[in-house]
């Protein structure tokens, strides 16, 4: 495997975790959106109930997730996926239609937080 390789099995392993957890942070809370918006549109307790299960598994992956991968890579990560998954679910589940004026801040957004998480240490 060429890419264990370059990074070492360390830094391998670090990278599949904290790219795991942010996937499964952003599915996870966007489980939860899902069970927050059908709970507002129809006041079914059950799913009431499915998210705060859901943010409450949450919570823990998050706390576990900062034991092997720093705060903001993680975060930024689970930000990331979690607005694509929203705004696809918004256009898919609820026909929900950005305009291009829309997506383009979406992309300043997202590349301004990676700017500000992932552009190192500022001096000062």
């Amino acid at each position: 495997m060429q890419l264990s390789l370059r990074l070492g099995d360390d830094q391998l392993k670090f990278l599949l975790l904290a790219t795991a957890a942010t996937f499964v942070l952003a599915g996870l809370d966007l489980v939860g959106a899902y069970f927050a918006k059908e709970w507002v549109e129809r006041r079914d307790t059950t799913m009431l109930v499915a998210g705060m299960v859901t943010f409450g598994i949450l919570f823990v992956v998050y706390g576990k997730a900062l034991q092997v991968a720093e705060l903001s890579a993680v975060t930024f990560g689970w930000f990331v996926f979690l607005t694509v998954g929203i705004l696809l679910l918004e256009r898919v589940r609820y026909g929900v239609e950005l305009s291009p004026g829309k997506w383009v801040a979406i992309v300043v957004v997202v590349v301004a937080q990676a700017y500000l998480i992932l552009g190192g240490p500022s001096k000062g």
